[in-house]
């Protein structure tokens, strides 16, 4: 394993903190809410939803959290500007925990963020997400929501490899900067199927050069794996299994790990990847954790 010679900042978000070395602090999971698609949701236009399935679902990632040491965010998505306000309200009233904010477009982002603000949510809220060619409009929302967090994506459509990923961070910090946000988190971008290998050799590089906490949306190469493939329910959470835990060998603090729904999965191989990753701290650097909730004391109790 490794540890940096760049110091690494260490973030705190409504009590969830991520970032600093290797093994040092658990790896946040963001677990998606009201997706696209979500069968939870019965209009996706009027945020109507089964808020019986929506409350267990929070509470099985929270007690998963608990049990493992692994933090949650919940990625509240929207599709459709009349949601977003229940969403929010669902989600905020029925946990404690941090959330982002997830649009499918810029116009619904803000509306989320808007609402953020006249709640007094701002400070609970990760903004998902800010990319390297943001408008004018949707930084000044930003800046005015109060938003202190914001996942920044490194998304570079002309050169969608590992080079042109590290190529647009000075770009997007610029524009966090701007926005407002004090508290960066970086996204490296998952584009094509294959991706866990370059987004995870990125999320070391940036953490080595910027010392930001950095993570990627893993679920996205398996979806797409899946959809293009006959890929039997076994081989998908295999995928999923590898996706989650690889990125956490090169230094990962958060992972977008999908659908909420496949929390119990999640959170499994993610805290064992943490233990392994903390476990070679502590032998190599004598570095331990900084919480006695790590998943290396939950699940080996040493």
């Amino acid at each position: 394993m490794f540890k940096y010679d760049k110091e690494q900042e260490i973030y705190n978000i409504a009590g969830v903190k991520l970032g600093g070395q290797p093994g040092q602090l658990p790896t946040v999971l963001f677990g998606s809410i009201f997706y696209d698609g979500h069968d939870i949701v019965k209009d996706a236009k009027k945020g109507e939803f089964d808020k019986e399935k929506a409350q267990q679902l929070i509470k099985t990632a929270e007690e998963l959290s608990d049990q493992t040491g692994n933090p949650i965010i919940f990625d509240v998505c929207c599709s459709w500007p009349g949601a977003f306000e229940k969403f929010i309200d669902f989600v905020a009233h029925n946990s404690d925990s941090p959330f982002a904010i997830d649009g499918t477009t810029a116009e619904v982002k803000m509306i989320g963020a808007r609402y953020a603000k006249d709640t007094g949510l701002s400070s609970r809220v990760v903004y998902n997400s800010i990319m390297p060619h943001a408008k004018e409009d949707e930084i000044v929302a930003i800046k005015e929501s109060g938003i202190e967090s914001a996942i920044l994506l490194t998304l570079n459509t002309t050169k969608p490899t590992l080079t042109g990923r590290l190529e647009v961070m000075d770009d997007v910090l610029s524009i966090a900067q701007q926005a407002g946000i004090t508290k960066p988190i970086v996204d490296t971008t998952v584009i094509d199927k294959p991706d866990i290998g370059p987004i995870s050799k990125a999320i070391h590089m940036v953490k080595d050069k910027y010392g930001i906490p950095t993570g990627a949306g893993v679920h996205n190469a398996v979806a797409r794996w899946a959809e293009m493939s006959d890929l039997s329910p076994k081989k998908q959470d295999l995928a999923s299994a590898v996706a989650n835990s690889f990125p956490i060998a090169y230094g990962a603090d958060f992972l977008l790990y999908g659908p909420i729904d496949q929390s119990k999965e999640a959170f499994f191989t993610s805290s064992l990847a943490d233990a392994y990753v903390a476990f070679n701290a502590r032998q190599e650097f004598r570095m331990r954790p900084l919480t006695s909730e790590h998943p290396l004391m939950k699940i080996f109790r040493t």
